[in-house]
């Protein structure tokens, strides 16, 4: 049975239009990390990079190699983790020049580094591109978070972030770190602004 993360982990990456809390646990990632608008020429090359080692992965079996404990899978989404610069920080309103960014892919959990590896090969022969220099893979783990579906423009998440603020504060808990991370639930070329669909998510610790 082909795993579907929209459907097989829906805890993870379709949560309501409320906040929640949830545990997240160690995940892996191809990454690529930079500054600047997410508008930019730039941005969009790091997430076709990411998407091409990503699709490389996937079609593998296709390619004469199965890696020990393949399934087939959708490939997940895109998703970012979100600071500012100590500049930015102490703007009056946000400077998108001004953002740090970490951009990813997960990967399932039969991946390991030789597996990147090939797809790094892979990806090199066919489509080559300077950013793959760049992406690295690793593991990541958010544990305690909160989270809540955002539905409209990136630029309106502020009013998401709030109700966020609340439920945290309601359930004697602090927010970990100012980065958050973003799951992006739809493709923002093809999806007008008001329908967009984000995971909003903040890593929290418990109130001492």
């Amino acid at each position: 049975m082909k795993h579907e993360w929209r459907k097989h982990e829906k805890d993870l990456y379709m949560p309501a239009q409320k906040p929640g809390a949830i545990t997240v646990p160690e995940q892996k990632f191809i990454m690529i990390s930079g500054q600047g608008d997410p508008n930019s020429e730039e941005f969009a090359e790091k997430v076709g990079v990411l998407y091409s080692l990503s699709y490389a992965v996937r079609m593998m079996p296709k390619q004469g190699y199965t890696p020990e404990g393949y399934f087939e899978y959708s490939v997940y989404p895109l998703e970012g983790i979100w600071d500012l610069t100590e500049e930015g920080k102490k703007a009056d309103t946000l400077k998108k020049d001004q953002l740090i960014y970490t951009i990813m892919i997960r990967q399932p959990d039969f991946t390991t580094r030789e597996v990147t590896d090939r797809a790094f090969e892979v990806v090199r022969k066919k489509k080559p591109h300077p950013l793959l220099d760049e992406v690295v893979y690793g593991t990541m783990e958010d544990g305690l978070a909160v989270q809540m579906l955002h539905v409209g423009s990136y630029d309106d998440e502020f009013r998401t972030f709030e109700a966020m603020k609340d439920f945290i504060k309601n359930n004697n808990l602090e927010v970990a770190s100012l980065k958050h991370r973003e799951i992006y639930l739809s493709d923002a070329r093809k999806v007008e602004p008001a329908k967009l669909k984000t995971v909003l998510r903040w890593k929290v610790r418990p109130l001492e």
